[in-house]
């Protein structure tokens, strides 16, 4: 048995950053799902399949939420979320470079999003990772 000290990530009891960090990715994955039409005004027209990817993008949000809310898989979710936000960026960049998509929004607010992708990253790493190696 280990003892509180050499606990990992995945044996420690839930914190209230991973907590938090894994229903916002759930509710963020839900959203695909309640509101639709937004991610589709987001989509890259270069990327196929459109709406099965704004299905799948969501269904990944999900799975990486709850692998973080779960303790002996929150390693893994951060990871498998870190991974996700990766995989969307490309519909944040294209909604910061097409005013076409959001013409209400300031173009500072769209380009906002962009190291918004990145603090979430860094957000999932911290949350998720064994202490003594976050930073």
């Amino acid at each position: 048995m280990l003892d509180a000290h050499h606990r990992g990530a995945s044996d420690r009891p839930r914190s209230p950053g991973a907590l938090v960090f894994g229903l916002f990715m759930v509710a963020a994955g839900v959203a695909h799902f309640v509101n639709p039409d937004f991610y589709l005004r987001i989509m890259p027209p270069w990327l196929p399949w459109h709406e099965a990817l704004i299905l799948l993008s969501g269904v990944c949000e999900v799975a990486a939420g709850v692998l973080v809310l779960t303790p002996r898989t929150r390693r893994a979710g951060g990871l498998f979320a870190i991974a996700v936000l990766l995989g969307v960026f490309p519909a944040n960049v294209w909604m910061a470079i097409d005013p076409s998509i959001w013409p209400e929004i300031p173009v500072w607010g769209r380009w906002a999003r962009l190291p918004l992708q990145a603090l979430l990253i860094v957000w999932a790493w911290r949350v998720t990772q064994p202490r003594g190696r976050s930073s």
